[in-house]
């Protein structure tokens, strides 16, 4: 006899287990002005979309975040990074830019690094968390 999985027990074991970070999503707003005196560009207008749990992870992170779910449920894929998120948060669109704000690790990687979204968040007939293709864009 096989048993049958629960979906909200699963997702509530990925948040707990996974989405330790705090994550910022924001949509820019417009361009960035030029400063005619200095000729810098200044920074680009945005607006909140989101900031609550989350993880990026890179293709390392999701081999590693597989081994504490136990079982493989991510696919490989063309980006290198990930984002995610619960499935109450709002969607990110294309372009969104993503932070994390506040890291649990105590090496944060991942703070000072910004990513692009590529992709809507990808979608699925059974979702346990928001899973988002992203680029990374951090300046040099």
């Amino acid at each position: 006899m096989t048993t049958g999985i629960d979906p909200d027990e699963v997702r509530r074991h990925l948040e707990e287990a996974l989405l330790v970070d705090t994550v910022s999503i924001t949509r820019p707003t417009g361009t960035a002005p030029l400063d005619p005196d200095t000729g810098l560009v200044g920074a680009l207008p945005v607006e909140a979309v989101y900031e609550g749990p989350g993880a990026v992870l890179s293709g390392h992170g999701q081999v590693t975040a597989e081994g504490i779910v136990g079982r493989q449920w991510l696919d490989d894929t063309v980006s290198w990074y990930r984002l995610l998120t619960p499935l109450g948060a709002p969607l990110p669109a294309r372009y969104d830019r993503i932070a994390v704000v506040a890291a649990r690790s105590g090496n944060p990687a991942t703070i000072g690094r910004t990513w692009q979204v590529l992709d809507p968040s990808e979608a699925s007939t059974v979702e346990l968390v928001r899973v988002t293709r992203l680029d990374e864009i951090t300046p040099p």
